[in-house]
């Protein structure tokens, strides 16, 4: 029984993780990266698709990406939407291929960013915080209902502790790394 709440704590904790690790890959640190624009939909035939799924996006330089679209009447499409994503890119198209050049990190809009890591890896905390919580009391519950014993339940509630101690702590590793890389110039 113990076993079971922990396994899925362990699993939900991990898909914080996972998604604090896709929060802050969205955060540009300054290179040129694909994955700065899989948040980017673009209208395709009605429907807004991610833009891996209607161009292919590569690194051209350290500052540059270079979106290659599928077909060749989504050029403008492709580039009206990365313009209008809150990403604050100017795309340049050349016949097929769309340019994106990364500008310089200002002092400020690093500051701003770094605001913008502790943000997202807050709230994966919390997420893993929520996860102990609802273990906690899925345990509390079986020692209520006389499923486990009082030194059982005190021992899974140290094993929880522990598990969310382990996904706090890579948490604020992530966030470390993703403020250096932002702060380096």
């Amino acid at each position: 029984m113990t076993e079971d709440i922990l396994k899925e704590a362990k699993t939900r904790m991990g898909k914080a993780m996972e998604s604090i690790l896709h929060h802050l890959a969205k955060i540009r640190t300054g290179r040129a990266h694909p994955s700065l624009l899989d948040g980017v939909m673009v209208p395709y035939y009605g429907n807004l698709a991610p833009l891996s799924q209607v161009a292919s996006v590569n690194v051209q330089d350290n500052r540059t990406l270079s979106v290659t679209p599928w077909e060749k009447d989504m050029v403008s499409t492709i580039e009206k939407a990365i313009l209008t994503s809150d990403l604050g890119l100017n795309p340049n198209s050349a016949g097929m291929v769309i340019r994106v050049p990364l500008p310089a990190l200002t002092e400020e809009r690093r500051k701003e960013l770094v605001r913008l890591v502790r943000h997202e890896t807050e709230n994966g905390r919390v997420a893993i915080r929520t996860v102990r919580r609802d273990a906690i009391a899925d345990l509390k519950e079986l020692h209520k209902e006389k499923e486990i014993t009082e030194d059982d339940l005190k021992r899974a509630e140290e094993r929880v502790q522990k598990l969310t101690d382990e996904f706090i702590a890579q948490a604020d590793k992530l966030m470390a790394e993703k403020e250096h890389d932002l702060m380096a110039i």
